[in-house]
């Protein structure tokens, strides 16, 4: 079960650190310009979450949808020393997988679980996915 945990966690720290480059190498150009697949908005937001909670901020953004995909790409585009970043990308990885880990063992071995497996992964996709709806939602009321 180990060697899942490290593969894991490499991959997740892999990704957030690719993300961090980007940021930092052309995050400036896309920052600046208007890709019709990338929402400002949510750029803007995850800078905005940046400052308020600081390097912190890696590490949240694992567990806030939207939040994740932006946060080590304006990491990468800011202030944030590599270094620093490295430190709260490792951390925030080993709670993430810790996290998912744990949830699927605790989880995986309930009856109700093991006999409604489908459901299950619907109702994990439909809560994923809720943030992000609401906030389109709200986006579309203003």
């Amino acid at each position: 079960a180990w060697y899942i945990f490290l593969v894991l966690l490499v991959a997740a720290i892999l990704g957030d650190t690719v993300n961090y480059h980007a940021g930092k190498y052309i995050g400036p150009k896309v920052f600046n310009a208007n890709y019709k697949y990338l929402n400002k908005k949510h750029l803007i937001k995850t800078q905005e979450f940046y400052e308020k909670y600081g390097g912190k901020t890696i590490i949240m953004a694992r567990f806030v949808p939207i939040v994740r995909t932006f946060a080590p790409f304006v990491a990468g585009i800011g202030t944030m020393h590599y270094g620093k970043f490295i430190q709260f990308n490792v951390i925030g990885g080993i709670l993430w997988v810790g996290l998912c880990i744990l949830a699927g063992y605790w989880f995986g071995g309930l009856p109700f679980v093991e006999k409604n497996f489908e459901l299950v992964l619907i109702a994990i996709i439909g809560i994923s996915v809720l943030p992000m709806v609401v906030e389109i939602v709200r986006e579309k009321l203003k």
